[in-house]
């Protein structure tokens, strides 16, 4: 396995989301009615009932919070939920992601971002953190969301890269894994918060961090 471009999803990947949305939520609400992976959990399932056609991901993250009341414990304003679509830029990334984006780079890998999110939110947080890559793909450039293949797609016709050409690296087995997996793309799964493989589900590579797929790509 030597490819030219690693691509990338980045919230979950490079940026624990789950430590993000519970903070971001948190901020906002003050006590939730659930934390950890069960809040992590509930959140996802709840999202990917708004990206089911698109809209930008600020009104998605909108929608999701305000459809959680229930589960929260507590209804959710809609000045309450722009407030928290807002703190993605705040997510932290991992304590790996800088160190290997910039070896990955130093090494000679293409690497691009290809995430479900709005332009200014991924750029906001590609600045804060000071993520070293050479481009990106977002759902509101194509207003699309991934499982959906168009982010591959794009990022394909803007590189000219071939599918043998490249890596994509994710935690999500629902939104990363499994449409690379259809489209002929090697993956490499981001264990980030120790989740059982799903049945049908084969990424080329399972890692638990960043940093234990560096050394594999050394």
């Amino acid at each position: 396995m030597k490819p030219k471009y690693l691509t990338f999803d980045c919230y979950g990947t490079l940026v624990d989301w789950r430590a993000g949305i519970e903070a971001g939520l948190r901020a906002v609400l003050g006590d939730v009615g659930l934390g950890g992976q069960d809040l992590l959990q509930s959140y996802v399932t709840a999202e990917r009932k708004q990206e089911s056609g698109y809209k930008k991901y600020r009104v998605v993250l909108r929608d999701t919070v305000m459809s959680m009341s229930a589960v929260l414990g507590k209804e959710v304003t809609p000045p309450e939920a722009e407030a928290f679509a807002s703190s993605v830029p705040d997510w932290p990334v991992f304590p790996d992601t800088v160190r290997f984006l910039r070896g990955a780079g130093e090494r000679g890998y293409q690497r691009y971002i290809l995430s479900n999110v709005d332009n200014d939110l991924l750029q906001e947080t590609i600045k804060r953190n000071g993520l070293e890559v050479d481009g990106f793909v977002t759902a509101e450039m194509i207003g699309s969301y991934k499982p959906r293949p168009a982010h591959w797609h794009e990022f394909m016709t803007r590189t000219g890269a071939k599918k043998e050409e490249v890596l994509h690296v994710a935690q999500s087995t629902f939104h990363d894994i499994v449409p690379t997996q259809g489209l002929g793309i090697e993956s490499a799964w981001v264990n980030r918060y120790a989740e059982r493989l799903p049945r049908d589900v084969f990424p080329t590579v399972i890692v638990d961090s960043l940093a234990s797929l560096s050394r594999i790509l050394e």
